[in-house]
């Protein structure tokens, strides 16, 4: 059982895994799995579980009238999302990007701009709590 919400496990092909992300698309699963490979993790990887279906809506009750089930308009097609989890079950996302634990390939810390894909390149020469623009 987490301790908290940023700490969760769960069984991902019957092995025991810290959850590093849910519902992530197929270009951050290969991100993230390219970037914990690199830092020794083995990521295993698992569809999400689709969104439960909107109930059927009950047919009026009209008098002397038989009423027919208004029926559900057809679910749009969701796109395929994944659960990304580490077996390493000591794993914790926040901690790993801010105690400066990870690395890129080119050998820099991973900074939260890069974890998140908002940079390219990891430009964390001081620390997080010292980068004040």
């Amino acid at each position: 059982m987490a301790i908290n919400k940023n700490h969760e496990f769960e069984d991902l092909d019957n092995i025991k895994c810290a959850i590093v992300e849910k519902n992530a698309s197929a270009d951050r699963v290969q991100f993230l799995k390219n970037l914990l490979e690199l830092n020794q993790y083995q990521v295993v990887v698992v569809d999400s579980p689709a969104p439960k279906a909107a109930p059927v809506a009950a047919a009026p009750i009209v008098e002397g009238v038989e009423a027919t089930p208004t029926p559900m308009p057809e679910p749009a097609a969701t796109p395929t999302t994944f659960t990304v989890g580490v077996t390493n079950l000591t794993f914790n996302a926040t901690n790993a990007i801010f105690g400066r634990c990870l690395k890129t390939k080119e050998g820099s810390i991973v900074s939260l701009a890069y974890w998140q894909q908002k940079e390219t390149l990891s430009n964390d020469e001081l620390p997080y709590f010292e980068n004040v623009h």
